[in-house]
């Protein structure tokens, strides 16, 4: 096993990696909706809050030798399901026609200030 960090993607988190390579799977640990510095990006928008995360999201599978093709389950928290349907449509855009296995949980508030949305994943890797 490996653990890997991604500090030019996302912001260094106390005693986690971003992600840990174990066998030929790929477990990354929950994103949230921001910038490298640890900035908020996508205000009150869930929408926009996902598409930040999924950004990161393909930058971290890409930067561990994946693809987004290759991710086979996501876990999203929401701390308000009536942003949903603009969370699914950032999928949609992100994913395509492909569509991990995923589970959405509501929950009451999450580790950043201001967020909306996280995302943990878990992908395959080749190398």
């Amino acid at each position: 096993m490996r653990a890997l960090d991604f500090p030019a993607i996302s912001p260094t988190a106390p005693h986690y990696a971003d992600a840990v390579v174990a066998g030929n799977l790929l477990f990354i640990s929950g994103i949230l909706p921001l910038d490298a510095e640890g900035r908020l990006v996508g205000g009150d928008d869930p929408g926009a809050q996902a598409t930040q995360v999924l950004r990161t999201l393909a930058q971290i599978v890409e930067a561990s030798g994946s693809s987004l093709g290759a991710v086979t389950k996501l876990t999203v928290f929401m701390t308000d399901l009536r942003g949903r349907a603009a969370v699914n449509a950032a999928r949609m855009a992100c994913f395509g026609a492909w569509r991990p296995a995923s589970t959405l949980v509501q929950v009451s508030g999450l580790i950043a200030p201001g967020a909306l949305v996280e995302i943990d994943a878990v992908a395959v890797v080749d190398r």
